[in-house]
């Protein structure tokens, strides 16, 4: 997977001249940056997008920077985009790519301000930028350090989910032996869900969560340690509580997979979200009406100590990632 580790972050970083405007500076475990303008908040995000089906390439490119910022509370206005491709790479896919981008904007209603377009010898596939932008009152501001002692940890979204849809996708012979062609089917129709735009934004709207994580590339166990590391909190997790997607369970078996390894699947459009329990009912319904599922699968804890509870047995909660998203996406069983 592309991201660097925690340490080789923080150097890469450490270089970066601090502002007195600049509100939330590049940091590990934050996929938003926030600085002053006039007398609010604006939200900055950007992400790439590569090795993803082409004809959802940029519906995908949209949604990737703009689940990142409405995770902090802002909503999504407005985008600048990059279109990279080898120098084979015909205008015409080009087109096609733009047409998406420009479709997925307008249906959040971002305005595409500006971008850059091109093709490499250096690139041997598309490679896509976003950066997105929202404009946020102060108060309003949600950051992965929000959550605190007490809070109920929810899980939106099955685990595991954005994996098997990749999969279903890239390898439907094998999908439709392994899982199922049924199964198969209904997982190549359901790539929209890997997006948190509209559960992260209803949550907000609703003042409803403390904090929100999204658990793309590392799955819960790089969201959770980050959004505790952010908060300076401890953590205790029920796995036979986390919401793992019946598909998952079966490439569990077919690809031999650790529990950690499960744990670890990345899973774009699953949230993360702490909240006070009185809020459970609350953030339940929303998520109902939004035909999303929210999970109570653990609370986070004054004490720093990261408990997995599974079967009544207590373990520590694995402290890092192995992700076995690019092993899956091979196909080699």
């Amino acid at each position: 997977m592309g991201k660097l580790g925690t340490e080789d972050l923080k150097k890469l970083l450490s270089c970066i001249k601090r502002d007195a405007k600049v509100i939330i500076p590049p940091l590990p475990g934050f996929d938003s940056g926030v600085h002053l303008i006039g007398d609010k908040y604006l939200v900055v995000s950007a992400d790439p997008c590569i090795g993803v089906p082409e004809e959802w390439f940029g519906w995908l490119l949209i949604h990737y920077a703009a689940s990142d910022v409405a995770l902090f509370g802002a909503k999504p206005q407005y985008c600048a985009i990059n279109l990279l491709g080898s120098s084979l790479t015909k205008p015409q896919t080009f087109h096609r790519i733009m047409q998406q981008t420009c479709k997925a904007s307008d249906e959040l209603q971002m305005s595409i301000v500006t971008g850059h377009t091109g093709t490499y010898g250096g690139l041997a596939t598309l490679v896509g930028t976003c950066t997105a932008y929202g404009i946020i009152d102060k108060h309003k501001l949600i950051t992965p350090a929000c959550a605190k002692p007490g809070d109920i940890i929810f899980c939106i979204k099955p685990l595991g989910l954005e994996t098997a849809v990749n999969f279903a996708l890239t390898h439907r012979t094998l999908a439709d032996k392994l899982l199922g062609v049924n199964q198969t089917d209904e997982l190549r129709c359901q790539i929209q869900m890997q997006s948190c735009v509209k559960e992260a934004l209803l949550l907000s709207d609703a003042n409803a969560v403390h904090a929100m994580h999204d658990t793309t590339e590392g799955g819960l166990t790089t969201a959770l340690n980050e959004m505790a590391d952010a908060s300076k909190l401890g953590f205790r997790i029920d796995f036979n509580k986390i919401p793992i997607h019946g598909a998952v369970r079966l490439l569990q078996n077919c690809f031999q997979l650790s529990d950690n390894q499960v744990l670890s699947i990345s899973s774009t459009g699953t949230i993360i979200a702490s909240a006070k329990p009185e809020a459970q009912n609350i953030i339940q319904n929303i998520m109902s009406s939004a035909g999303a599922a929210a999970e109570s699968i653990g609370i986070f804890t004054k004490n720093k100590t990261r408990i997995l509870v599974k079967d009544e047995k207590e373990t520590i909660f694995p402290e890092a990632a192995e992700d076995p998203y690019q092993m899956i996406l091979s196909g080699r069983v």
